[in-house]
């Protein structure tokens, strides 16, 4: 099988070194993406939104024969939703990361932007539980893995279109949430809830972790990719 990789906000293909190893061993041909204007100066990324990293993404898939699986870490998760909307016959299951499936019209977050991009806020922005798993060693190693990313990526609103993304089999993978938590979660999220109930097979698994799991247990997020892959 086909995997496409798709890293959340500020990283690159390379967040996902840990984990292809044991995916290239159960068989699959993986390939881990860098989205467009990643660490470029604004005058490069100014005109890059959520559609080009999409276009991207579904061009990934577009490369190659058959049948994919698409998985998406964190804002990478509205990417994938994005292929499955734009490649829903293409595309096997979407596999998200310690995320949800966006509603349309929706963006992923807000970050302060600096001179016309969205640079890494550093660990310390995020609420403890998202890092509580990631020691100071690991944090060192990867925050100078982090680059920019185009001021407009983060809050562009999703365009979904085709029905028929529903229609493809969806994991949720959450770091600290098992099914009957994430449907407690979801209902407060509005249209986020429509969007899910939508899917007609949707299984959400606990990884027992923060929100950067490739980081933090990477042989834990490896076999729990490997048994969505094969559903």
């Amino acid at each position: 099988m086909d995997i496409i990789l798709i890293p959340g906000l500020w990283l690159d293909a390379s967040s996902w070194d840990d984990v292809i190893p044991a995916l290239e061993e159960a068989g699959h041909r993986v390939h881990p993406l860098s989205m467009p204007g990643l660490g470029e100066d604004a005058s490069v990324s100014s005109e890059i939104g959520i559609a080009e990293w999409i276009a991207a993404a579904a061009s990934a898939v577009d490369a190659v024969d058959g049948d994919v699986v698409v998985v998406g870490h964190s804002g990478g998760g509205n990417v994938a939703w994005g292929v499955a909307d734009a490649r829903p016959d293409r595309v096997r299951r979407v596999i998200f990361v310690d995320t949800a499936p966006p509603a349309d019209g929706h963006g992923i977050s807000e970050f302060d932007v600096v001179d016309g991009v969205v640079p890494f806020p550093g660990w310390d922005h995020f609420p403890d539980e998202d890092v509580n798993d990631l020691d100071e060693a690991t944090r060192a190693r990867t925050a100078p893995l982090t680059h920019s990313v185009p001021a407009r990526v983060p809050t562009d609103g999703i365009a979904l279109r085709d029905p028929a993304r529903y229609r493809v089999p969806v994991t949720l993978l959450m770091g600290d949430l098992d099914q009957s938590a994430f449907e407690k979660v979801i209902e407060q999220w509005g249209p986020f809830a429509d969007e899910f109930h939508a899917i007609e097979s949707a299984e959400v698994v606990r990884i027992g972790s923060g929100h950067w799991p490739q980081f933090s247990v990477p042989e834990r997020l490896s076999a729990l990719l490997n048994a969505a892959i094969a559903r």
